[in-house]
């Protein structure tokens, strides 16, 4: 998520290089966002091989089809964010599919882990002050004495972290769920371009190319 003015821009500029084939682009990309992307790969899959190569899935796609990330509806980390949790969605359920044989408990069970998996993704992303704010109130259950109190501020800067906090995750949250519902582009309108090499999971490149 942009916490800064000149982050859209940022993204636009990546995009473009992207396009042109830049492999140093998916590379700054990488380092960037795919510890969080492997993060809520694993919050949902809860297997960490998994969420491995799910991310690198993610960034081959990224690489392949730069032109389906739009600017003007959000962010590349909320763009990433949307597509890594409707990719690892469809692969549990497809896991509960076979343990369950569509049990309707386990599309609940899916639905809470992918809901959490997604607060936690875009939690993430904010600000330190709002972000640790909202991790001793929200998570933790305290109150804003006890918040204020633990963090050395104020009672009335916990309050407005609080709220400012939970009207940024709110915002986000919606962007990736209208990201969510955005159809997948089709894969012949995309160029035919693969990289000579894409990153590995613990950062090394690794030849090869498609999803």
């Amino acid at each position: 998520m942009a916490t800064t003015d000149d982050a859209p821009r940022r993204d636009e500029q990546l995009q473009r290089r992207l396009a042109r084939g830049e492999e140093t682009a998916l590379g700054e990309l990488y380092d960037q966002l795919a510890p969080m992307v492997h993060g809520l790969a694993g919050r949902i899959l809860a297997d960490q091989s998994a969420a491995a190569q799910l991310t690198r899935e993610i960034f081959a796609h990224v690489w392949e089809h730069p032109e389906a990330f739009d600017p003007a509806r959000g962010s590349l980390r909320s763009w990433l964010g949307a597509l890594t949790h409707r990719r690892a969605v469809d692969r549990l359920r497809a896991r509960r599919a076979e343990e369950t044989g569509f049990a309707v408990e386990a599309e609940d069970e899916i639905r809470t882990v992918a809901t959490a998996a997604r607060v936690q993704y875009v939690v993430a992303a904010l600000p330190q002050p709002l972000r640790e704010t909202i991790a001793e109130s929200y998570y933790d259950g305290r109150t804003y004495q006890e918040t204020a109190r633990r963090l050395g501020i104020s009672e009335h800067a916990a309050k407005q972290r609080m709220r400012q906090g939970l009207e940024l995750l709110a915002g986000e949250l919606e962007q990736e769920r209208a990201r969510h519902r955005s159809p997948a582009p089709a894969g012949g309108q995309c160029p035919d371009r693969r990289p000579a090499e894409r990153p590995d999971d613990d950062g090394r490149r690794k030849e090869g190319g498609g999803t």
